[in-house]
């Protein structure tokens, strides 16, 4: 029930800030507890097949001078298509992030990413190309083993799956459908 209420919520909220302005594509995903600056939403802009993670922030404004100088600084963000924003990652204003980026968790993002990157840290730096993190990836997947949908709540997993899993992932990691 709470998961339909807290669903309910997001979707309401989500409306309410393409109506002031944010441009939100297709295929659009946010996890739990994500803010999309309600203050400017129209200075808000997410491509298609975007994910952001539970936590994420998505700031187009910065209120820090308003106490001493009377203003607050405030800027676009733009978010291009096939990105996903790993989890209590923070976008701030001005910033714009390129088609096929992957943001990794926790990052701080001040300035622009490009397209085809992979940027982490605070404040957040390209480390590489999204081709090297997706080969790094396959390369994992050779060695963890691969889990099915029954693996999920979604899938229903069972007590029994739930302990296979565990036993399976005995080195670690593994990867799910």
């Amino acid at each position: 029930m709470f998961n339909i209420i807290m669903g309910i919520k997001k979707k309401y909220l989500l409306m309410l800030l393409k109506k002031r302005g944010m441009i939100i594509g297709k295929n659009f995903y946010q996890g739990s507890d994500v803010i999309l600056d309600p203050s400017f939403p129209w200075l808000i802009k997410i491509g298609d097949n975007v994910t952001l993670v539970s936590r994420v922030f998505i700031l187009a404004h910065d209120a820090s001078s308003k106490r001493h100088l009377n203003y607050t600084k405030v800027g676009k963000v733009t978010i291009g298509n096939k990105v996903f924003v790993g989890a209590g990652s923070i976008i701030l204003p001005g910033v714009s992030i390129g088609d096929n980026v992957v943001i990794a968790a926790g990052s701080v993002v001040t300035n622009d990413v490009p397209d085809g990157s992979v940027a982490m840290g605070v404040p957040a730096r390209v480390t590489g190309t999204i081709e090297q993190f997706l080969a790094k990836k396959q390369a994992e997947m050779k060695l963890y083993p691969i889990l099915g949908p029954e693996y999920t709540l979604e899938g229903k997993i069972s007590s029994q799956k739930r302990r296979e899993m565990i036993a399976l992932m005995k080195d670690k990691y593994g990867y799910i459908v």
